[in-house]
């Protein structure tokens, strides 16, 4: 769950308030082995500490178990969406043959002011690993401001390339531009191991909006408003109430992570081809070139849970061939965890180059049930016409969370992080690491 409010207005969140004690518990256990671990130090999780709070017998560890379900309730609020509660979980397995996990995470959302979210993502490993299938399935009837376009944007005022309509030029204000709309995504992907850690295979992307409504927009004479989104899509002659790109990928995958849920180690390389042709129904033709990286390097022979973690997504576009929504932006990766500090959608851009450190360590030296991260972030992306290019402007991010064990089987940790970035924060609450 990702929520975002600026500095000047108010966020409500929800945690339940048992961790407090949960985490008091757990650190008094772990006070008398801050100094040295001993082989009797096994990893626990937060059940064991429940267990041990209310006398209970220790659950009798079975290393049969092979699949792990966790649900989280989402309650929150923000001025774009009102009151929201729902429900956001996952289910980790492994299949036969494997001794991979796969994954199988959503959540389902409302809101008071009508918003309805549906967010499913697979990353499956079929009979022993020999398919690998990566899936990004959402339908959002939501709300969400843009900025325009550019790591730079709204410095300055208006984007340059932002012009006049009926005579009047566009307005000075070029902050927060609120839309509604509706969402419609599908990416799934198909790879078939071609050697040990190695993949490749095909996919098919979908991105679809539609019933959208520029809030900031108005046509009217002696009293023009013209937003980033519409002055790009006029521009290029999309159209500004609803479009889609539709798009066929070549993917080539190596991993050697030892667990995708929470990663001790290992390396992640992925580069991607899009085609979004006209014959599969856009209106302009156009390519995404898409490169991922992610590394894990341990920091201890005793604890793997003390290591520090590298993330790097890079995504370069074809200008003016894809509306201003589909173009690549903060946090719409498949976990939608990029860019902590900062709000969905705030930087966009043809060309988005985003990296991201973190240090992670234990806490708990001897049951292993809680940890922390620090973690710091960079985006940048280009603006209109490469203007500015890419790099020209770059825009941090940086924060803290807490960990929790809660399936030493799978790795699962509820994660609970703080992002900052300039002028914004953010909460977030989820099961599974960022990356």
């Amino acid at each position: 769950m990702r929520l975002i409010t600026s500095l000047n207005s108010f966020k409500l969140f929800y945690l339940p308030t048992a961790l407090i004690c949960v985490i008091s518990f757990s650190y008094s256990q772990s006070t008398d082995t801050l100094k040295v671990e001993t082989e009797d130090c096994q990893q626990e999780e937060l059940g064991d500490v429940l267990r041990g709070m209310l006398n209970k017998p220790p659950k009798i560890d079975t290393t049969s178990k092979s699949a792990s379900l966790i649900l989280l309730p989402i309650i929150g609020s923000n001025p774009a969406t009102g009151f929201m509660v729902g429900v956001g979980g996952q289910f980790a397995f492994q299949t036969l043959g494997s001794e991979l996990y796969s994954l199988l995470s959503g959540s389902l959302q409302l809101t008071t002011k009508g918003q309805f979210l549906i967010l499913l993502k697979n990353n499956i490993y079929t009979k022993n690993e020999r398919i690998f299938l990566s899936g990004d399935w959402r339908y959002q009837i939501f709300s969400q401001s843009t900025y325009g376009l550019g790591t730079n944007a709204p410095d300055g005022g208006v984007l340059d390339y932002q012009y006049s309509l009926a005579n009047n030029e566009t307005a000075i204000d070029s902050f927060a531009q609120p839309m509604t709309f509706d969402f419609l995504r599908f990416h799934q992907s198909v790879l078939v191991k071609i050697k040990p850690k190695f993949y490749l295979g095909l996919g098919y992307y979908f991105d679809g909006y539609y019933k959208i409504v520029d809030q900031k927009l108005n046509l009217t004479p002696d009293d023009t408003l013209i937003t980033s989104h519409y002055a790009y899509n006029t521009y290029y002659d999309f159209n500004t109430s609803k479009y889609f790109s539709s798009a066929i990928n070549i993917n080539v995958l190596y991993d050697s992570r030892d667990n995708m849920i929470n990663s001790y180690k290992g390396y992640y390389a992925r580069a991607s081809w899009r085609g979004a042709f006209e014959f599969l129904g856009n209106e302009v033709g156009g390519n995404v070139y898409e490169f991922e990286y992610r590394s894990f390097h341990s920091l201890s022979k005793h604890n793997p849970r003390h290591l520090i973690a590298f993330w790097m997504m890079a995504n370069f576009s074809d200008e003016g061939t894809f509306p201003y929504m589909v173009l690549p932006a903060t946090a719409y990766d498949q976990r939608g965890r990029s860019a902590r500090g900062y709000t969905q959608g705030r930087f966009r851009g043809n060309d988005y180059v985003y990296l991201e450190t973190e240090y992670r360590f234990p806490i708990t030296k001897c049951n292993k049930v809680l940890g922390g991260v620090v973690f710091a972030n960079a985006t940048s992306t280009n603006g209109f016409e490469d203007d500015p290019k890419l790099f020209e402007s770059i825009k941090p991010g940086y924060g803290a969370g807490l960990r929790i064990m809660v399936d030493k089987q799978s790795k699962t940790n509820l994660a609970v992080d703080f992002g900052f970035g300039e002028k914004s924060f953010g909460f977030y609450l989820a099961a599974s690491e960022t990356f």
